[in-house]
């Protein structure tokens, strides 16, 4: 049976916010691994603020809380429970009403979600990266500006990069002719002309 110490400083609490997250309806994970070189096993901590409830239905949820962590912990493998990690338990409301089942079910998959081991910098291609993927679609805007010639002189570049709406959807042919207006979706002429 695996031991799970208690997290009790707030620069632990601090420190595991900036791990990884798991959200539940009825509870946030947050955890981070510890430097391996030190104490071995996990330390969880609990968050129960006042907008969850008064005190005694925090008191409540923090005392399910710890009964489902020592259910979950008599169930850990060696391997997870001997992993120098923090993770910090942060309840909602409905941790008050849901089945103690469902609270156990819930630290079962958030314990192994949060310590597991961040992938390594220089190798974030075999997985997701944690950030926006690069924009693959190209701008509809592009499509309707004509392709600049070879010899594009100032003046046919600055008309490039006018907005098609205002300008009309072809561009000027160059001669000095005034670019036709569109009017814009309230039936006006848009601003600056």
């Amino acid at each position: 049976m695996a031991t799970i110490e208690r997290l009790r400083k707030r620069p632990d609490f601090l420190a595991a916010a900036e791990g990884r997250r798991f959200h539940t309806e009825r509870m946030t994970a947050q955890g981070r691994l510890r430097d391996p070189n030190g104490v071995p096993g996990l330390r969880l901590g609990f968050t129960i603020t006042k907008r969850v409830g008064h005190a005694t239905e925090r008191n409540r949820i923090r005392r399910r809380l710890r009964a489902a962590v020592s259910l979950v912990a008599a169930d850990l493998p060696d391997a997870l429970a001997n992993l120098p990690a923090d993770i910090v338990l942060i309840a909602r409301r409905p941790a008050l009403d849901a089945a103690f089942e469902t609270l156990s079910e819930d630290l079962r998959r958030a314990i192994p979600a949060v310590t597991r081991p961040a992938a390594p910098r220089g190798d974030r291609s075999s997985g997701r990266s944690g950030g926006r993927a690069p924009k693959t679609t190209p701008n509809p805007r592009d499509a309707l500006r004509p392709a600049p010639p070879g010899d594009a002189d100032i003046a046919a570049s600055q008309e490039r990069d006018r907005d098609p709406r205002i300008m009309g959807a072809h561009g000027s042919s160059g001669t000095g002719a005034a670019p036709e207006t569109i009017p814009n979706a309230c039936g006006g002429v848009p601003d600056g002309q």
